[in-house]
């Protein structure tokens, strides 16, 4: 081989390396989450593209932290800037709204997002009459539609597997027939062939509904986690009550879809008080799993023994008892160091994909009686 050759394949490849590095370019632009001093709870809606943030009351919301998780290369920057704006930390004092665009790095991709600001503290009583409708499903405020807190569920993770062709076929949504107008129904629904491809399998979604915050980012490859549980809360829990209908579905199934003899579904319903030492420590769907060291931070919880199949609405009353050894530390307490959970569910091994096509549990009128 000439030098000629040689020279002319030197070219011919440092030409395909820089190809492969422009091609290496990152397409995406979104936002995957986001974390900041003195926020308590995000949700993020990728489908209507919408961040809602909520921090306690007094927080310092002239210069909120603000740190953004975004594809690899990918920028981000406010589409108005405030004067005190100094990222990552952000000015929403006069404008509790404000959006946001995500540039990908090769900069073909733009993604603007509204950013909602809200400070907020936990209501006590939950009577699901305020809808937000997203299409294509449900969303219900925990609050009014002032408030803008809202309940959270795994509609967001069922949306991916295409199986719903309106509000209704999700796992959760709002329905008529409440002991006091509206009420929240929850069913197991099948993920189709689409769960039976996923690694874990998740043949079947639990209809649930809960105070936390949903991230689609592990629905498939860490499902458990992706459920958050709590908000921070300031007193002390003694009662949980409220109504519930039951009906069991026909076939229980275990997570490879095999049938499960000899026993019936049944629902779940509890609230539970843990210990939260820093604003981004919660409690996941792995709560109940042998072993699981989050597990060791609940200090009080309220629990249904089981819920019996009826189609009557029937109230349940449940007393919080303390777990783990532990006592609610008063100073805590005051300072935000407790987060209140609450959890329903259609199927009570439903984290687990065990369950019940069409099992169905129907919640109203609930409240948390404090001391």
């Amino acid at each position: 081989m000439n030098l000629k050759n040689i020279l002319i394949g030197i070219t011919l490849s440092l030409s395909t390396i820089s190809c492969i590095q422009d091609e290496a370019l990152n397409v995406e632009a979104a936002i995957d989450g986001c974390s900041g001093a003195n926020i308590q709870l995000i949700n993020i809606n990728e489908i209507s593209r919408e961040i809602d943030i909520f921090v306690f009351e007094g927080s310092n919301v002239a210069a909120q932290e603000l740190n953004f998780t975004l594809p690899d290369g990918a920028t981000i920057s406010p589409d108005q800037s405030q004067s005190k704006d100094n990222p990552p930390y952000y000015d929403f004092s006069t404008e509790k709204e404000r959006t946001f665009t995500v540039t990908s790095e090769d900069g073909s991709n733009k993604a603007t997002y509204t950013v909602n600001l809200y400070t907020i503290e936990l209501p006590l009583k939950y009577s699901f009459e305020n809808l937000r409708e997203i299409n294509p499903y449900h969303v219900l405020y925990l609050t009014d539609v002032n408030g803008i807190m809202q309940w959270a569920s795994g509609n967001q993770g069922y949306n991916l597997c295409g199986m719903a062709t309106n509000a209704i076929q999700y796992p959760t949504s709002q329905a008529d027939g409440g002991v006091e107008g509206k009420c929240v129904k929850l069913v197991t629904q099948s993920t189709g062939t689409f769960g039976m491809k996923t690694n874990p399998k998740m043949p079947i979604a639990a209809g649930n509904l809960f105070i936390g915050s949903f991230n689609t980012t592990y629905a498939i490859i860490a499902p458990r986690q992706a459920t958050q549980f709590g908000f921070p809360f300031t007193r002390k829990p003694l009662k949980m009550s409220g109504y519930y209908k039951y009906k069991p579905g026909a076939t229980l199934t275990d997570q490879n879809g095999n049938v499960i003899s000899g026993k019936t579904d049944t629902g779940d319903i509890y609230a539970v008080l843990y210990e939260a030492p820093n604003s981004d420590f919660s409690l996941d769907g792995d709560l109940f799993t042998e072993g699981n060291e989050k597990a060791k931070n609940i200090v009080s919880m309220a629990r249904i023994d089981k819920t019996e199949a009826t189609d009557q609405w029937t109230r349940f009353d449940l007393d919080f008892k303390l777990q783990n050894g532990k006592t609610i530390n008063e100073d805590n307490l005051k300072a935000g160091k407790y987060k209140l959970a609450i959890v329903f569910s259609s199927s009570i091994q439903g984290a687990y994909f065990e369950g019940a096509i069409g099992s169905e549990l129907c919640i109203d009128e609930v409240e948390i009686t404090c001391e």
